[in-house]
């Protein structure tokens, strides 16, 4: 009878021990400065991104980060899927995918760190370094699919365009802020397939447009600026001489007076004169892009920690230094005039 009677009190007493240790099982151990957080990264950013995980990881020797560098579509995908929390794009989540990502009971927090210059590059033996806009968008088109059509004097003929992948921001940037969503013309290519799922050992696309420009001399291609800054150069002043880099104008006509290269003034500049145009009437490097740092993950662990760090001080002045504008860092440009 007794026996009966401690049985149902057996059972609550296995429950409990049960479902204890499934909560100690599922307990994150985790903190803002330790364990292991797997992030995903549009790899247009892959060498800033390195460079601050490397920092993030010599200061914190018990943390590991684990990127996966991939197209702008796989990271999003990704983030959506709940598989990864912490992302690195050039976009907001749209009202959707906030919905999504809500109903997961999920806090979203995102932070603008950077502003980006894509980096026209050509080869070292074109001496055609000066487009305006409209060159690029006609040459996008397909309407200009000759470097004649921009230099009669050019020994070079047809224009070659190169990406990384179909899928990349960098197509997104061009074809949306550029192109009117208009299609490319047919001189246009990707080097990789864009794959729907991400590589993290394959050579990266935007290494393997830096190549081909640097093989091909009718080719024009289009990078991160991140990929070709002088890692050697503190006033980041100048850019790898592997290949040439455009310098571009918002004028009708491009000069050597009114084109320039993405240097990190020249996007302050640019963003300046979008901000205070009568202040800042020329303007700098037209074809730049804010970067942002989105984060599901609850706060208190591994990825909380490294959003911190990236949007905070250390994080920006390794933005600075691999040749982008740091977002959250104070830029002071100065007028000079002349009496």
């Amino acid at each position: 009878m007794n026996r009966i009677k401690q049985t149902p009190l057996l059972f609550i007493i296995i429950g409990v021990l049960f479902l204890s240790s499934c909560h100690k099982r599922y307990t994150r151990t985790d903190t803002t400065t330790s364990g292991i957080a797997q992030i995903a990264v549009d790899e247009s950013f892959a060498p800033i991104i390195e460079a601050g995980i490397n920092v993030f990881e010599s200061l914190n020797s018990e943390a590991a980060i684990i990127p996966v560098y991939t197209s702008e579509q796989n990271v999003y995908d990704l983030l959506m899927e709940d598989s990864i929390r912490l992302v690195i794009g050039t976009r907001l989540l749209t009202g959707r995918e906030q919905e999504i990502i809500e109903k997961r009971k999920q806090r979203i927090r995102s932070q603008k760190i950077a502003i980006d210059g894509i980096a026209l590059i050509t080869h070292k033996e074109n001496k055609d370094t000066l487009l305006t806009i409209n060159d690029i968008r006609n040459i996008m088109s397909g309407e200009i699919k000759s470097w004649k059509q921009i230099n009669p004097d050019s020994p070079l003929d047809s224009l070659a365009v190169i990406f990384d992948t179909p899928n990349s921001s960098m197509v997104r940037y061009i074809q949306d802020s550029l192109c009117d969503k208009r299609p490319f013309g047919k001189n246009v290519k990707a080097l990789s397939a864009g794959s729907s799922s991400p590589d993290i050992t394959r050579v990266s696309s935007h290494d393997k447009v830096i190549g081909y420009v640097a093989s091909h001399p009718n080719a024009l291609g289009f990078v991160g600026v991140n990929w070709i800054a002088n890692p050697v150069d503190t006033t980041n002043l100048s850019f790898i001489d592997k290949v040439n880099i455009v310098s571009v104008s918002s004028a009708t006509k491009a000069t050597p007076n009114n084109s320039y290269k993405p240097l990190p003034y020249q996007l302050a500049l640019e963003v300046a004169h979008r901000e205070s145009p009568r202040e800042f009437p020329t303007g700098g490097y037209p074809l730049i892009r804010d970067i942002y740092i989105i984060i599901t993950d609850a706060s208190g662990g591994l990825p909380s920690g490294f959003f911190n760090f990236i949007a905070g001080d250390r994080g920006q002045r390794i933005i600075l230094k691999s040749g982008l504008l740091p977002a959250n860092r104070p830029i002071r440009l100065v007028h000079i005039t002349e009496d």
